[in-house]
């Protein structure tokens, strides 16, 4: 068996569960730049292919958007796999350090507030779930 074939089935996997989820793809530093430079509220989904992002992440990116509250706009950058994308999103995380998976909030393009690695491994999606609704509440209008 050709290991990279069975690792692209993974990769094909994890994007397709967060693009069916309704988030936007960022494949591009352009993407990201022209993304994260719109008004309002933005989640950023830092996706990747660990266990933590398949257990938890990606269900809890799919499960908190049906809400009252929520972001005016959806995206996601493929940690390991576009690899400039998710470098260039980074760049907007100041104050934080690299972390997949996580949750960016931004607003008009300046980060509000992250949900790190060490806070989804150790949580259940409903954990992470509720950790983003709470976000939602503060910084996001109703939907």
């Amino acid at each position: 068996m050709d290991f990279n074939l069975y690792m692209q089935d993974f990769v094909d996997q994890a994007r397709s569960e967060i693009a069916d989820a309704g988030y936007e793809e960022l494949k591009t530093p352009e993407d990201v730049d022209q993304a994260l430079s719109r008004e309002g509220t933005t989640l950023v989904a830092v996706n990747s292919i660990c266990g933590c992002a398949g257990g938890v992440a990606r269900p809890a990116a799919s499960s908190a958007i049906h809400y009252d509250y929520r972001p005016d706009h959806l995206v996601t950058v493929f940690a390991g796999q576009d690899r400039d994308a998710t470098e260039k999103a980074r760049s907007y995380f100041e104050g934080y350090a690299p972390s997949s998976p996580s949750f960016a909030l931004m607003k008009d393009g300046k980060i509000v507030t992250m949900v790190e690695r060490h806070e989804i491994e150790s949580s259940t999606p409903m954990e992470v779930v509720q950790q983003l609704q709470t976000i939602f509440d503060q910084h996001c209008e109703e939907y």
